[in-house]
């Protein structure tokens, strides 16, 4: 059965349309669920709780971006793979990946369960918060595997087109999250414990709901062996090893962020925390941007269609700055609100100020960067987005956030971050488009 490459023709906006809010939907849902996680937890009056959260997302961010390089190298090499009409390539890779993205995340996940206390401490944490997010991670580790296998699932699941479903994995576990959140964290009295398991069991719903998909729906698995997997090593590494560097940097860069604002203090920290959760939600359209427009390039790229290829990355561009200013306007109108919801001290509300008036509207460049990281790792150039994000996590954001610790304290620390990513995120997009004119002169 020949797996259709629907990119390749019809409206370009309604794709990114489609792809962005059902990715967006999905993503919101996961992120809303996490920061009903950091509003029940406030909700026990334990600040130490909520820090200590928030040091071990930070740890486990990392593991999430191993999971997000694996499947932006699905999202390439089987949406390409779709649009040069090879289905039977398409089946193999989709099983290939889901081998290599079980070994590496066991032994990933392993490795940092053995060692979650240095870890911590090493991101700041020490005393009430160190303890708490070490019985945390201890419990949602284990589950890290199947979040990343149903992650890959869902993104070969993407690859064809079929956004709904994949929209449908992360609905399914933000669903169980919020049901078993209040239920573990305060009927069972399970407080912090119930957090993290309401947590594991979602991501249980993800690998489901990915199964389903590649499984029964697609029809996506071919069987394959181990000689077939060291076959497909280089071209998946090609994009994965990459890809993985550069999200594993984004999170070296938050760990910078978070290491400034311990200084300030665990309320200073907590709060850190809620804002890291609240920005996913609202602006949950820009992160998911990158996932949504990897197939529509992938697969034109894979038909040699590169005026679209264009018309993908100006249209994802104005979409991007429409939405972010709307919901920055938004976030400013109810920031006094949300300073109440989550209970926050005089330290937290101004943190919270600072971001809801002013770092909203930086997300703008964020959204700039993913399009232009899309653009690179589906054109052949995944080696462009590492080096980008690394100079963001590190160049792009030490030096602007120590000066900005330095100059206004903890709001500076986020203000700081914000600059240095406008910044970088000018450059990224600029080589991107002077790339894409490079392999259309070369067509």
């Amino acid at each position: 059965m020949t797996i259709p490459a629907k990119f390749v023709t019809g409206n370009i906006f309604k794709h990114i349309w489609v792809m962005t809010i059902t990715s967006a939907v999905g993503l919101m849902s996961m992120f809303l669920v996490e920061l009903l996680d950091m509003l029940f937890l406030s909700m026990l009056d334990i600040p130490a709780i909520v820090a200590g959260v928030g040091f071990a997302a930070s740890l486990s961010f990392f593991l999430v971006s191993i999971n997000i390089g694996l499947t932006i190298s699905m999202a390439a090499l089987v949406s390409k793979a779709l649009g040069q009409q090879r289905s039977g390539a398409a089946r193999l890779l989709t099983s290939n990946i889901l081998v290599v993205t079980a070994v590496i995340t066991v032994m990933l996940a392993t490795a940092v369960w053995f060692n979650i206390r240095p870890l911590l401490e090493l991101l700041g944490a020490s005393g009430e918060p160190l303890e708490y997010g070490i019985r945390y991670l201890q419990i949602l580790l284990p589950s890290q595997p199947l979040l990343a296998i149903g992650m890959a699932m869902s993104a070969a699941v993407r690859s064809v087109g079929d956004a709904k479903l994949s929209m449908y994995a992360t609905l399914a576990s933000s669903a169980v999250n919020a049901v078993l959140d209040p239920i573990f964290i305060f009927t069972l009295g399970m407080g912090l414990e119930g957090a993290a398991w309401s947590s594991f069991i979602a991501r249980v719903a993800v690998f489901a709901v990915g199964f389903y998909g590649v499984f029964y729906k697609h029809r996506m698995l071919a069987r394959t062996s181990i000689p077939k997997v060291i076959a497909h090593l280089r071209d998946i590494f090609v994009v994965a090893g990459p890809a993985m560097i550069t999200n594993v940097v984004t999170p070296l860069g938050n760990a910078i962020v978070l290491k400034a604002m311990s200084q300030f203090g665990d309320s200073f920290v907590a709060a850190f925390a809620i804002v890291g959760r609240l920005g996913p939600v609202v602006f949950g359209l820009v992160f998911a941007l990158s996932g949504a427009v990897a197939p529509i390039i992938g697969q034109n790229f894979g038909a040699e269609k590169f005026d679209r290829i264009r018309e993908t990355l100006n249209k994802a561009m104005l979409f991007n700055a429409a939405y972010v200013v709307a919901v920055s306007i938004l976030l400013a109108i109810v920031c006094p609100w949300l300073i109440i919801a989550f209970a926050l001290d005089e330290q937290g509300a101004l943190l919270m100020q600072w971001f809801c008036y002013l770092v909203s509207f930086t997300f703008m460049f964020n959204g700039i960067q993913f399009v232009a990281n899309a653009a690179f790792n589906n054109l052949g150039r995944p080696i462009f987005a590492t080096t980008f994000n690394a100079l963001r996590a590190t160049v792009f954001t030490y030096p602007f956030v120590y000066a900005g610790a330095v100059l206004a304290g903890a709001p500076g620390v986020l203000l700081g971050q914000a600059l240095g990513g406008i910044i970088i995120a000018l450059i990224s997009v600029w080589v991107a488009y002077q790339h894409l004119a490079k392999l259309e002169g070369a067509q």
